[in-house]
């Protein structure tokens, strides 16, 4: 459904555009050798050439350059064989060199493309406008002293991957199906863990609005550094219905760059955005041009895993899982992994994703678990798939073994076990039972004779009432429907 502002005079529809900021994985930083672990002690992950001291010369990380043709090429990008390294000059406290050293005009990946997977199982294209690489500025701390700020470089000169998109998301749920797309594809890569939490994946959201129907594109804001998907989401909205109130009161946009306020729901001014010439960017005199050939870009696409959009297709034409089922489990490497050791082991593709997306997932997204931190092994998860299928228990025992499973960490066959949980296909033992029932309950068995067949499943029930579950569905079933036809 499009998502449509409606105004006092008119229709609205809303432009975005993402630039997503992703801290490559790499052991050490772009232009020096110091370590990028977080939460180390402030300033201990520092070399000199990170602080700006006279003389230190900046060196390229050559895994850094990898991870960005990686993602590249994930993004289904064109590789630019030759970049060049800029100079963005400004000033500010947690910047010791007085620039930032980008990519401006001649970035190394070019052109892409991202399919989005949206919830009511349609799909869009979003183009990638460029990937360029450039290093992180350090941190800011406010909170220590009351009339003093502290300055943290541990992050200063960390690998960054700069994604910017073209302006083709039409609403905040497009733009939170980007993000969550984007995070997969570099998770997928191992080019980037996507922690907003830690900051090595954060958005600049770019906003603006013009009526259903037009081509033009309005002044736009720019939404810095939102850390959470959903604080994204909440900003564009907001910050759409700012735009349309002040179109329609007469007003007109300032481009300017506005900071999200998630306790508030709001954004506000931080200043008025620069422009490309404010910056003064020159090539870097330290970095030579970074050149490559058709063999090294080979050479990486060589080794790219089968990324989420790929795993989907074949999870649909393998397994003949529905889109969206496929969708769910292809969304983190990791779910679709343990989803495909299941299904193997246990040999049953649908009752695998019966398991692992609706029982298995609703417990760990209750619990706020990921996958590694299940409860429950894939092993044991295929395992009690089995004695369903070789009818060791009734579907209805198997929950009750999978919330054992949980509550004890026991294996589903020792559950079963200790606890005398099989499934009684013993036709004598429910012989007894049905008969037992239908002795007690006279005038449904008449009520069935008379035609009203339905109620065999309520008969069936009692069985498996009377059975504590363990009676056998089918088997008691067939059995009824014998003994009520004599």
């Amino acid at each position: 459904m499009a998502y449509i502002i409606k105004g006092e005079t008119g229709d609205w529809e809303v432009v975005i555009g993402l630039e997503v900021h992703a801290q490559v994985i790499s052991a050490s930083k772009l232009f020096s050798g110091a370590s990028t672990t977080f939460g180390s002690d402030p300033n201990s992950n520092v070399a000199f050439v990170d602080a700006a001291m006279p003389g230190m010369l900046p060196v390229i990380n050559a895994v850094a350059v990898e991870q960005a043709v990686r993602t590249g090429l994930g993004l289904k990008a064109k590789i630019n064989h030759r970049s060049v390294f800029a100079r963005k000059n400004y000033f500010y406290a947690d910047l010791p060199q007085g620039y930032q050293i980008s990519q401006f005009d001649q970035p190394i990946v070019g052109e892409g493309i991202l399919v989005l997977d949206m919830p009511d199982g349609s799909s869009r294209a979003v183009g990638i406008e460029r990937l360029h690489l450039e290093q992180d500025a350090g941190k800011s701390i406010h909170d220590i002293h009351p009339t003093k700020s502290f300055i943290d470089l541990n992050r200063a000169g960390v690998t960054l991957m700069e994604i910017v998109s073209k302006p083709d998301m039409r609403s905040p749920d497009e733009a939170g199906a980007y993000l969550k797309k984007l995070r997969s594809i570099m998770r997928y890569l191992g080019t980037c863990d996507g922690n907003m939490e830690e900051g090595s994946m954060r958005c600049d959201a770019n906003v603006s609005v013009r009526p259903v129907g037009s081509t033009e594109l309005r002044t736009r804001c720019e939404i810095k550094n939102v850390n959470s998907m959903r604080f994204v989401m909440q900003a564009i909205e907001f910050e759409a219905k700012r735009h349309v109130d002040v179109y329609e009161n007469g007003g007109k946009i300032d481009q300017e760059t506005r900071q999200y306020d998630s306790a508030k729901g709001e954004t506000r001014t931080m200043r008025s955005k620069e422009f490309a010439h404010d910056y003064r960017y020159f090539p870097d005199p330290d970095l030579l041009p970074l050149v490559f050939d058709d063999a090294y870009v080979a050479s990486i696409k060589a080794t790219l895993p089968e990324l989420p959009d790929d795993k989907k297709e074949r999870f649909i034409s393998q397994y003949c899982l529905t889109p969206y089922d496929a969708g769910v489990l292809v969304g983190e490497k990791e779910n679709a992994d343990f989803y495909e050791k299941v299904a193997a082991q246990s040999g049953d593709w649908k009752l695998a994703n019966s398991w692992v997306s609706n029982n298995l997932f609703a417990v760990l997204n209750a619990r706020n678990l990921s996958i590694a931190e299940s409860p429950i092994s894939a092993d044991d998860l295929s395992k009690l798939i089995t004695l369903i299928k070789n009818d060791t228990i009734s579907n209805r025992l198997a929950k009750d073994v999978f919330e054992i499973m949980l509550e004890t960490g026991k294996a589903p066959d020792v559950i079963v076990e200790e606890r005398g949980m099989k499934q009684i296909t013993d036709t004598g033992a429910l012989d007894k039972a049905i008969d037992d029932i239908l002795a007690a309950n006279a005038d449904k068995v008449a009520q069935v004779s008379a035609g009203k067949e339905a109620l065999i499943g309520w008969f069936v029930g009692q069985v498996m009432k009377a059975t504590q579950g363990k009676a056998n569905p089918a088997l008691c079933q067939e059995l009824l429907k014998k003994k009520l036809a004599q």
